[in-house]
């Protein structure tokens, strides 16, 4: 995924879009992307294929985002229609990676190992926001929903001083997790606290 499309941004059928990648720069030159709407676990079905025709990243409140036009989305109306859908590429179009990096469609499904303590199945990946959710929190650690052996959800911070190994072919990450981190999720967490 390269963006989760938020709400029309402008007259002429412009999006706001929520940046799913480290690269916004991938925009430009690449006007062949698919569209699709996300399913509970944040993978894509049923992908339409979408022309950008520009892109742009907007100042002020909506720092962090891009605003996206695609070709035969010419008003607001149009726009509204396509809002919710994610921006995504297939994945032998995407662009190689550091060692350091990993893409999140590749974190999902992956199950997190706190030493030899099997913890749970990642499902999601949320990236922190200000409270009145208009910019993505930059310095904050994204957070892994994990799916627990008893059906749990747990909150892990994707932080590089927890991680040990990431190994997204054999669908494996292994951290050092601090004490009581699982423990407390599932309290708070799990009873709606």
């Amino acid at each position: 995924m390269l963006a989760h499309l938020l709400r029309p941004q402008g007259r002429k059928g412009e999006l706001l879009a929520e940046l799913l990648t480290d690269f916004p720069e991938r925009f430009s030159g690449r006007s062949r992307v698919f569209l699709a709407r996300p399913d509970f676990k944040g993978k894509a079905s049923e992908a339409r294929s979408a022309e950008v025709t520009s892109s742009w990243l907007p100042a002020g409140r909506n720092k962090g985002r891009i605003v996206l036009h695609f070709a035969g989305i010419d008003t607001i109306s149009a726009a509204e229609s396509i809002s919710g859908l994610d921006v995504i590429i297939p994945i032998d179009e995407r662009h190689a990676l550091d060692n350091e990096s990993v893409y999140v469609s590749d974190l999902i499904g992956c199950v997190i190992f706190d030493g030899s303590v099997r913890v749970g199945t990642v499902e999601n990946v949320q990236f922190p926001t200000t409270p009145d959710g208009s910019a993505r929190l930059e310095e904050a650690a994204p957070l892994l929903e994990v799916k627990s052996a008893n059906g749990e959800e747990i909150l892990i911070p994707f932080a590089k001083v927890l991680l040990v190994r990431v190994d997204p072919q054999a669908k494996r990450i292994e951290m050092n997790l601090p004490t009581g981190l699982v423990e407390i999720n599932q309290t708070n967490w799990g009873k709606g606290s």
